[in-house]
């Protein structure tokens, strides 16, 4: 029976990930798992289509995306809390996100990967793509999908 000790839960804030998140504490918790959370936001980009890093400096971009990660990993940090799980967030900067899960779970030891999916299907899912579809297809490390 394999026994998961490490799971890492990324989040970008929304109410699905959010989800994952209470889902991957719930697990972590039942199996006496520690975990770590990850938040990723892309590097900013002189030439950029991203409202955000239109209007900013790299400056103010910066400190908007640490407040950004900061509010989303503190939920995470609650609900670690409150199910008195192991926790330790990690704020990565990088313009893949699905490399940077990746290379997350890699370097922390990680064991399962517990991610939401937005389920998008057809034209919107090829046109947005998918993070949770490009973690499945590079991670080697177990994936678990919440919806």
């Amino acid at each position: 029976m394999i026994m998961y000790k490490h799971i890492l839960i990324p989040t970008d804030g929304s109410p699905l990930s959010e989800e994952a998140v209470r889902q991957g504490m719930a697990l972590a918790k039942s199996l006496g798992a520690k975990t770590t959370v990850i938040t990723v936001s892309p590097k900013f980009h002189t030439l950029a289509v991203e409202p955000g890093m239109v209007i900013a400096t790299p400056k103010e971009y910066e400190r908007e995306c640490e407040a950004v990660a900061a509010k989303v990993l503190g939920t995470a940090e609650g609900v670690a809390s409150e199910s008195k799980v192991a926790f330790r967030a990690l704020h990565v900067v990088h313009d893949h996100p699905y490399a940077a899960i990746i290379e997350a779970a890699q370097t922390n030891h990680c064991d399962l990967i517990c991610m939401a999916s937005h389920g998008r299907k057809g034209l919107s899912a090829l046109i947005l793509g998918s993070e949770t579809t490009k973690v499945l297809t590079h991670s080697k490390i177990p994936v678990l999908v919440c919806r």
